[in-house]
């Protein structure tokens, strides 16, 4: 067992790239375990694996002391200086203990241990290779399919493609060849597992950098991606070099370039326009193919604007099902309102007759103000006279029959004066 052993070992480590160390370590430690399950032995134990010989041995440790309480953890001082008189109280003294059939137990222990150490290398060693690929674009092969997922064959490992990242107008079939783009790797308990996708918007840079050599070595740069997979999709670029075209660039001579990553797409149809800093004119080229008069940005949102387009070309810029303002919302990053020529103006006039309106009535209401003011005062200057003539004929009336009074008063005195004659 010790020479087919070793060279098991030797074999792990040129083929498999399994350090011979890290095995002999997990199968001590293997060794221990299976030595206190089959003795049901609880004391320390160590083994030691011989490397030029392939033995095991089993040792028991067991701590010197001055009184001993377990014999199974402790030995004497007395017991200590037989074996050698160096010893002193603390020293640990190991004791061989190896079982006369423990190297059967040790057979089936180190099969299992290089089991297990050859599928966490096998899987790590896969994890590593295709981590390195993640954001990236491979190249594998369908191999079958369920309700779920696609399943793709990268070579040593079997990557997994969700319903959300397959193309709506593709349809897979056993043995097809397609490039994908591995979203993310996961070192999974039951091995690496890769998911992979058709409709991530880097695919579809990842592919221009493929055919596009000025967009691999950075001369024209991919500022943004809007994408509907399987429709369509627009892509923004710009040029680092101010002789570079970076649309005719990347569209290619006689538009080679673009129609290789339609066709990969399945027909996916492609907008290319230029990005640039003038926020208004990106707003315009990214409703291409759609002419654009006039971008109003609105003063209580920044991120949101109108854009005034020839009555003739309004359904073009909006695109079907409104696609093409969509995606030129996603990749503008600004919420677009777009309106028609004629339908602007009418707009602005509405709002210009109303504002209108509103200044007329405020100058009636500020004419009006003053001939009312000067109403009040003359109804006012008007009544005041009026209860001063009531006051007066009441007077003037009660005169008369005052001094009629009066006289029949005088009357009875000189009647009462001649009767007392």
């Amino acid at each position: 067992m010790s020479k087919e052993l070793l060279g098991a070992l030797d074999v792990l480590e040129t083929e498999k790239g399994i350090d011979k160390q890290i095995v002999i370590d997990a199968l001590e430690a293997a060794l221990v375990s299976a030595y206190k399950r089959n003795y049901d032995q609880a004391q320390n134990v160590e083994v030691n694996f011989d490397q030029r010989k392939g033995d095991i041995h089993v040792f028991a440790v067991k701590k010197v002391v001055d009184q001993v309480y377990d014999s199974r953890l402790e030995v004497s001082l007395d017991e200590a200086l037989t074996i050698n008189k160096g010893y002193e109280i603390g020293d640990d003294i190991k004791f061989e203990v190896t079982p006369k059939n423990f190297g059967r137990i040790a057979a089936q222990t180190a099969k299992q241990v290089i089991l297990q150490r050859v599928r966490e290398a096998e899987r790590n060693i896969i994890y590593n290779q295709y981590s390195q690929y993640e954001n990236e674009i491979v190249t594998g092969e369908v191999e079958r399919q369920d309700s779920r997922f696609v399943y793709v064959s990268l070579g040593k490992v079997e990557a997994v493609m969700g319903r959300q990242d397959q193309m709506p107008n593709e349809t897979y079939r056993i043995h097809d060849r397609i490039k994908v783009y591995v979203t993310r790797v996961e070192n999974a308990t039951k091995g690496p597992q890769v998911f992979v996708s058709r409709t991530h918007a880097d695919l579809l840079k990842r592919l221009f950098e493929q055919e596009v050599p000025e967009v691999y070595d950075g001369t024209v740069e991919i500022m943004a991606i809007a994408r509907e997979a399987g429709d369509r999709a627009k892509v923004a670029v710009r040029s680092n070099n101010p002789d570079i075209d970076p649309v005719g660039t990347s569209v290619g001579p006689r538009g080679q370039r673009v129609q290789t990553i339609v066709n990969e797409l399945g027909g996916e149809n492609m907008d290319i326009v230029e990005w640039t800093d003038d926020e208004a004119k990106f707003i315009a080229n990214a409703l291409n193919p759609a002419e654009v008069l006039d971008v109003i940005f609105d003063p209580n949102n920044e991120r949101a604007c109108q854009v005034i387009v020839p009555d003739y070309q309004l359904s073009l810029a909006i695109g079907k099902r409104g696609q093409n303002a969509r995606l030129a919302a996603k990749l503008t990053g600004y919420k677009i309102d777009i309106k028609s020529e004629s339908e602007a103006s009418a707009i602005m006039e509405a709002d210009q007759t109303a504002s209108d309106d509103t200044t007329e009535a405020s100058d009636v209401s500020a004419a009006a103000t003053p001939d009312e003011d000067a109403a009040a005062t003359t109804e006012a200057t008007t009544d005041v006279p009026s209860a001063e003539t009531e006051t007066t004929e009441d007077a003037a009336t009660a005169t008369p029959a005052d001094s009629a009074a009066d006289t029949d008063a005088t009357s009875d005195a000189t009647d009462d004066g001649d009767d007392a004659e």
